[in-house]
């Protein structure tokens, strides 16, 4: 649906994207993270055409797109993080004009539908100028969907939200793609990547990192299964014996009374660990296994790419 291949951007001898191949799959929500500087909005720039690439070539809906074809760009929907937009116009009279501008026969209902998801339809006759900035990132949204497109390119689409406007795009977003919309999906904001999207890719330095979905990614790490338990007492040596347990790579303490037990992948521990803490006279209250989160995931991948070029 998206692809880039060794797609390139140089800024005299800077690479700011370096060798990217990109595919996001039809019907897909795709999680396009990275940190600051890293590539992100040059690459979704190439994408919409408005960048043009030093070296390489970029497809949408299996077609080549530098930006020119407006046949092509009916069929995608944007939001920008900062996107432009007529302050003299009421929200009503913005989302028509772009209506028209789409060609959208009868845009009436679309609108009234999208202003009404988005709690906005009680201001629809309010001045842009007038509108908070989440007010504006929802009328964006409202914007990029009003035409139908087949595909969204979202750069920070809940920036600026509450987290009751973030859940209302979330909720929104995946009703989309239920409907068949595919979805390259930028954000800072990992927590809402980890909920929405099928697979993640990660790029830094402008090169892709890693590419996968959040627990693919989190098992390539093999950093053990984790288990958090938590116990009423425990002897004062009880974790330097747990640490020296055949099964056991760490113990962190969380609370005196909450430990983070890092085990090898693979079989469950849970079992082998409850057993030697009832065997010393421990009285578990909760013992649960913990998945990497994509926070955690994402920091390791970018500082293990960063101490390798720093290496180099």
């Amino acid at each position: 649906m998206i692809r880039t291949a060794q797609l390139c951007k140089r800024y005299g001898s800077f690479p700011a994207v370096d060798d990217l191949n990109l595919h996001v799959q039809p019907g897909e929500i795709y999680g396009f993270l990275g940190p600051n500087g890293a590539g992100k909005t040059t690459t979704l720039l190439m994408i919409l055409g408005i960048t043009r690439p030093t070296s390489g070539r970029v497809e949408v809906l299996g077609q080549p797109f530098d930006g020119s074809s407006f046949a092509l760009r009916r069929r995608m929907g944007v939001v920008a993080e900062d996107a432009w937009q007529y302050d003299e116009m009421t929200a009503w009279e913005y989302l028509s004009f772009f209506g028209g501008l789409y060609r959208v026969e009868k845009p009436g209902p679309a609108i009234q539908s999208l202003m009404e998801r988005l709690d906005l339809w009680e201001r629809r006759q309010v001045l842009v100028g007038g509108y908070s900035r989440g007010m504006r990132q929802k009328l964006n949204l409202c914007r990029a969907l009003l035409h139908g497109p087949e595909v969204l390119i979202l750069d920070e689409p809940v920036s600026g939200l509450d987290p009751h406007g973030i859940r209302q795009v979330r909720e929104l977003l995946v009703e989309e793609n239920r409907c068949g919309r595919t979805i390259l999906l930028s954000s800072h904001i990992l927590s809402e990547i980890e909920q929405t999207a099928h697979r993640v890719g990660i790029i830094a330095g402008g090169r892709l990192l890693a590419e996968d979905s959040v627990a693919g990614l989190a098992a390539r790490l093999g950093s053990g299964q984790r288990i958090e338990v938590e116990f009423q007492h425990s002897p004062p040596d009880l974790r330097q014996q747990v640490a020296g347990l055949p099964f056991v790579l760490d113990v962190t303490e969380q609370t005196p009374n909450r430990w983070l037990v890092t085990t090898p992948t693979g079989e469950d521990q849970r079992p082998a660990l409850a057993r030697f803490l009832a065997g010393q006279g421990v009285l578990v209250i909760g013992m649960r296994a913990l998945e990497r989160s994509l926070e955690e995931t994402f920091v390791t991948i970018t500082d293990a790419a960063v101490r390798s070029w720093v290496e180099q």
